[in-house]
């Protein structure tokens, strides 16, 4: 059956997914603003917590810059520098030290050659081709009945829904490297440890609502070319 372009029911597949996402971002904004308030002992900020486990684990040659954007943090491979947001670099929080010390979990993984942020980052040109073609390819194979560009189509997203599922573990990963620093270091006290525990699993959710959007957008797209066979 054809519906208007304006109507598309299998936009119903992606509501758990929406949900998700919007539950996710409401819960990682809300638990890193509720323990940026909350100071840790050490006194030292997003920057130098950061700074020191970089040269704890002999990354001396990566640099720790301040970038804008909230939550904008993060650590480039290709440049060997972590930029932390205003609110991470500044702070002293329990929240901020949970945030710089994951992105140098990054650093450590790439250091260390790991292997899922290995193939993520090889990933990465497959995944933002499919991200941006995937779809209005997809779209025109659906209006021109031609199952030849939507199965193109829905190869290039597979792409990008592996990318999506091998960033998982590679985040989880660099938030246990991040705790085991923080403990290991003193950075933070047995009481604050759950705190930034709290901060990092919010933000995991994230990129768990990310994989099950885009799981779902590749099931929306099988359902689409299926109803092209007849």
């Amino acid at each position: 059956m054809f519906f208007p372009f304006y109507y598309d029911p299998t936009y119903i597949l992606l509501i758990p997914a929406l949900i998700l996402a919007i539950y996710a971002q409401g819960k990682v904004q809300g638990t890193f603003q509720r323990y940026l308030r909350e100071y840790s002992r050490v006194g030292m900020t997003g920057a130098q917590v950061a700074r020191a486990l970089l040269d704890a684990n002999g990354l001396y040659d990566v640099e720790v810059e301040m970038t804008r954007g909230f939550l904008s943090d993060h650590y480039d491979p290709r440049t060997r520098i972590m930029r932390l947001s205003p609110q991470v670099y500044n702070s002293t929080s329990v929240a901020a030290l949970g945030v710089a010390a994951h992105e140098t979990g990054h650093a450590v993984q790439h250091a260390q050659a790991y292997i899922p942020l290995s193939i993520r980052n090889n990933l990465y040109p497959v995944a933002a081709i499919g991200s941006q073609m995937a779809f209005p390819l997809f779209f025109l194979g659906f209006l021109t009945w031609s199952q030849t560009l939507m199965s193109v189509a829905i190869w290039l997203f597979v792409g990008a829904l592996a990318f999506q599922v091998v960033t998982l573990p590679v985040e989880y990963n660099a938030s246990r490297r991040a705790l085991a620093m923080l403990e290991r270091g003193g950075f933070l006290t047995q009481a604050e440890i759950p705190k930034a525990r709290e901060v990092l699993s919010a933000a995991a959710l994230t990129y768990v609502a990310a994989a099950a959007m885009a799981a779902l957008q590749l099931l929306r797209l099988l359902v689409l070319r299926g109803s092209r066979d007849d």
